[in-house]
């Protein structure tokens, strides 16, 4: 069965630099565990700042891992799994 490539090399190298650091890879860990976790959620069990857990999900998101919703004064985030398959089937290739 051939396979199409749906990701372009940017966004595959984009999830390999924000992988490669391990405080993102525990964060998107504990997102994955969950349909959906509340950033304050995250925030309780992680010893970061706010600043600095910000910065993480946003590389997370950048490099299209994540989504995250805005409700009111919370954000809620999710992996996007069809994403991750994707980049684990490039990663399969290799």
């Amino acid at each position: 069965m051939a396979y199409t490539l749906l990701m372009g090399p940017g966004q595959f190298n984009k999830i390999s630099k924000a992988l490669a650091d391990p405080r993102r890879y525990q964060i998107l860990t504990r997102i994955a565990r969950r349909k959906e976790l509340a950033c304050s959620d995250m925030r309780c069990d992680l010893p970061i700042s706010a600043a600095t857990l910000s910065h993480h999900l946003k590389e997370l998101a950048n490099a299209g891992l994540i989504e995250m919703r805005r409700e009111a004064r919370f954000v809620h985030m999710k992996l996007r799994r069809k994403v991750w398959r994707e980049y684990l089937a490039q990663l399969k290739r290799l």
